[in-house]
Order: C-alpha cells, then sequence, then structure tokens
C-alpha cells in the first residue's frame, strides 16, 4: 500500500478546503490546524474483504494529536472531517484511536447492532472513579441495570424530584444578588451540586453537603490527570480519596435509604424493582450513585452554563424568554409549568447542538467490524464526535449560527436524520437522566430569568476548555444585575 499512500497523501494536500471555511476562535492557533502529518493505515483490511483502510494520522511524536484535541475541540474535529471524511484516526491519549461522526458513521456505532462496540473505551479513561456506573455496563447486564434504574426516572418521580428543587434554586440564585462580575459557571456549578446532594440523597447544606461535593468534584477531575498514580497531593490521588469517602457515606446510609420511602434518588433506587422483580444490591445501588451525581451535576452545569452565554449573547431571545417565566406567577414551578416554557425549551435545545457537554462518546471494538465500508479492527478506542454532527450543513441551515427557531414546529432540523442531534448520545445507552436534566435546566434559567437580567460585553466570546468536559476557561463573567 505504499504506493498508494503516497498518492492519498499527494490527493489530500491538493483538494483540502482552505481553513477560512471553519469559523475558528480567535484563540485557535491556525498554523497547527494547517499542518500536514502524513497520512497511513490504522490497519490492512483482511484480503478478499473489499473494505478500505482507515486512513489517518499519527501527530507530533509522543504525544500524538492529544493537546489538539483538548484545546481546540470541534474545529480540530471539524478540520479532520474535512481532511480524512467520516471516519479517521489520530494518535491520542497514548493509542491510535478512530473518530467517527456525521449521523451515518454515528449510527453504527451507538445502535450497535452486531455488539461490536463496548463501553471499555470508558472503563479506561474513569473506571476508577465511576465503577460500574451504568454508562461502563455493557450488552445484557446494562440493559438488566437499566431496567431497574428506569423506575427512579418514572414520571411521578421526576414530578417529585422538580417540586424538590424549586426552592433550592430559588433561594440559591436569589442569593448571588450582591455580585455585579461574577463568573458565573462557577456559581451554576455550586449550585448544581446544591441540588443534587438535595435531590439524590436529601442532603441539605452543611458540613456533610460540602464534603461530598468537595469529593465529587475530585472524583471528576482526577479522570483528566496526566500522572495516572496516587502521588500524594495530585489529582489522582485526591480523585480516589473522593471516591473511598463517597463510598463510606452511602454504604453509611444505605439502611436508612432502603427504610425510606422517601422522594430523593438513593431512596428510589434502593426500592426500584423491574417488571420481574429484579432490585439492586448494596454495591450496585453506591456505583450508581457515585455515577449518577457525577453526570447529572457536570452536564446540567455546562449546559445552563452555555444556555445562560447565548443568552447574553442575544437578549431579545433573553427578553423572549423571560416574557414566558414572568407568565407564570410568582409560585415555584412545578412539572407541568415547566413543560410550558417552550422558548426556553427552544434556546436549551441549541445550545446543546452548540455546545455539547459530552463531546466525545467513547466505546472499544470488542471484534472486527467495518463501518461505512470502512476495516475497524478489533481492540480499537473509538470516539464519537457529537461536534460532526451538529454542524453539518447536510443537515442543518447555517449550522454555525445561534438559531433556536430551528428547533420549531415546521423547521425541526434535527428530525434530517436520527442521529443529526445527538447531545444525549442514542441507542441503548442513550442518557437516561435527559428528561430531568431538561427540566433541571428549565428550572435553574427560569429562577434566573425572573430575578436578573446578565449581559456579556460586545464582541466577547466565550473560549472552552476541552480538557475533560467543556469549562469556559474564564468561568465567563457577566454583568448580573437584579431586575
Amino acid at each position: 500500500m505504499v504506493f498508494q499512500l503516497e498518492k492519498v497523501n499527494e490527493a489530500i494536500r491538493r483538494r483540502v478546503p482552505p481553513l477560512t471555511s471553519i469559523p475558528l476562535p480567535r484563540s485557535v492557533d491556525q498554523r497547527i490546524l494547517e499542518k500536514r502529518w502524513p497520512v497511513t493505515e490504522l490497519a490492512p483490511p483482511p484480503p478478499g474483504s473489499g473494505l478500505k483502510p482507515i486512513l489517518g494520522d499519527a501527530g507530533p511524536p509522543l504525544i500524538g494529536h492529544s493537546l489538539d484535541f483538548m484545546r481546540y475541540g470541534p474545529s480540530f474535529a471539524l478540520r479532520r472531517f474535512q481532511l480524512y471524511g467520516p471516519i479517521s484516526w489520530a494518535h491520542s491519549l497514548g493509542r491510535p484511536m478512530v473518530t467517527l461522526g456525521g449521523p451515518e458513521a454515528t449510527s453504527i456505532a451507538l445502535i450497535n447492532k452486531d455488539k461490536a462496540f463496548s463501553q471499555g473505551g470508558w472503563r479506561a479513561l474513569i473506571d476508577t472513579f465511576f465503577h460500574r456506573g451504568l454508562m461502563l455496563l455493557d450488552f445484557d447486564e446494562h440493559m438488566s441495570h437499566r431496567r431497574i434504574m428506569q423506575q427512579a426516572f418514572t414520571r411521578q418521580r421526576l414530578t417529585g424530584y422538580v417540586d424538590q428543587m424549586g426552592p433550592t434554586l430559588r433561594e440559591g440564585v436569589q442569593a448571588w444578588g450582591g455580585q455585579e462580575r461574577p463568573r458565573l459557571y462557577w456559581l451554576l456549578k455550586q449550585l448544581t451540586l446544591d441540588v443534587a446532594t438535595r435531590v439524590f440523597m436529601d442532603q441539605r447544606s452543611g458540613k456533610d453537603a460540602d464534603r461530598i461535593n468537595r469529593a465529587f468534584v475530585d472524583s471528576v477531575r482526577a479522570a483528566t490527570a496526566v500522572v495516572r498514580y496516587p502521588v500524594p497531593g495530585g489529582r489522582w490521588a485526591a480523585g480516589v480519596n473522593g471516591r473511598k469517602l463517597l463510598e463510606r457515606y452511602f454504604a453509611d446510609n444505605i439502611g436508612r435509604a432502603r427504610r425510606s420511602e422517601g422522594d430523593d434518588l438513593f431512596s428510589a433506587l434502593c426500592h426500584a424493582r423491574s417488571e420481574d422483580g429484579e432490585q439492586f444490591g448494596d454495591d450496585d445501588v453506591i456505583n450508581h450513585m457515585i455515577f449518577l451525581m457525577m453526570a447529572a451535576h457536570d452536564t446540567s452545569t455546562i449546559t445552563s452554563t452555555a444556555v445562560a452565554y447565548f443568552l447574553a449573547k442575544h437578549p431579545e431571545w433573553q427578553e423572549r424568554a423571560r416574557a414566558e417565566s414572568l407568565a407564570l406567577g410568582d409560585e415555584v414551578p412545578d412539572i407541568e409549568a415547566l413543560e410550558k416554557l417552550e422558548t426556553l425549551d427552544l434556546v436549551i435545545k441549541e445550545s446543546l447542538r452548540l455546545v455539547a457537554p459530552v463531546p466525545s462518546m467513547v466505546r472499544t471494538t470488542v471484534r472486527d467490524t467495518e463501518v461505512l465500508g470502512h476495516h475497524l479492527p478489533a481492540g480499537t478506542m473509538v470516539g464519537v464526535s457529537p461536534f460532526l454532527n451538529h454542524f453539518s450543513a447536510d443537515h442543518w441551515s447555517n449550522p454555525f449560527d445561534f438559531d433556536p427557531e430551528r428547533f420549531a414546529e415546521g423547521r425541526r432540523e434535527d428530525k434530517s436524520h436520527r442521529f443529526a442531534w445527538v447531545p444525549f448520545g442514542g441507542g441503548a445507552h442513550k442518557c437516561i437522566g435527559l428528561h430531568f436534566g431538561t427540566l433541571e435546566v428549565k428550572a435553574l434559567l427560569h429562577e434566573m430569568l425572573r430575578g436578573y437580567t446578565w449581559t456579556v460585553p460586545r464582541g466577547y466570546e466565550v473560549k472552552w476548555d476541552y480538557v475533560s468536559l467543556p469549562v469556559p476557561v474564564d468561568g465567563l463573567p457577566v454583568e448580573l444585575r437584579r431586575r
């Protein structure tokens, strides 16, 4: 294949579109994205298979493209798509990694008809801290656990969770009053942690809640540690200690939760039974609680931050959403009231499109398979990239523009393909808490709209850090004014 690869390298040099076709943040170093590396095959296809090899490049020696993924996020992903199309490989995180992008490639991995894709990719990254969480389980075991857990996310349960989170959100948002230029991300992160401890564990604020919150933060941060060994004072060690603290807390309190008929998630998981009468053991409840606490507060923080940012950049949408919130009156809204906030619903969906909270859904192949006519060998780490679906000009009009109306009835661009919009994943592993998360973000933004107006300076563009999940590098400073 040497001769053919030389031809491929030359063809790519000739046909690559200009980088200016991708809207780039000012922080992106265009020289790095323009750099050409020799194109090579991931692995030769089996003789006579008729399959094509997956093409890509290793990038810089030793580090590969790890830092490019982390620094440039969607800009880097879109450039790779320009170079190689919907399937390519790169050296990242110390090993070859294949990226699948676009609705067709995405559907193969997420629907996973031949069960060739496992959750082993996630286990390699975060199992130390979120051992046997639902997202890390595979196939029949995953479906068994999901059937039980679904009983904790029924309409009746969601109604109770909304009733619990409402007062916590109102009190927390009102307490922001004295800060004129806060770093909004950090305010939202603390608030979603408070909601998680209140709704998930029936734990009020205080020393215990603060310790639990700190342990969750340490566990989440540890997954991106460069030194992946418990060196004292290091990020990995803090995560290991945080995990131990969380295990002790839930183990000490699981007896109370099993005796309780409370409305919190901890009690719900203790009592949940599938239609076949299956129930979680104590270890399963503890593992799922630790994972769900992480998943709930991190994604809700990122989504509410993105929504608040776009509402600051587009004050006409902020006023339109505020009018609907004020029309609900002064009562803390219940689930039916939140579902009436149609403008917020549009803005949340568009924010999830532009800033996907999980920038890559990681899988590992457990057998040789094929994707769009390409040979994908067993044992390969695979990342499904929502960016490439969310910015596809084949499925979205002016895909880089903020345009919530694209989700309104009559347009529904998200219906252009089943996997055009995938902020919650898809297939058997589609986020089980997507309705809870959406309701939490709606309730939080509703309280912000009632109490404040907020703006950012003209010309301000947020810079997202993609080292783990997208976080605003500067914390998103805003001008916050009481109404």
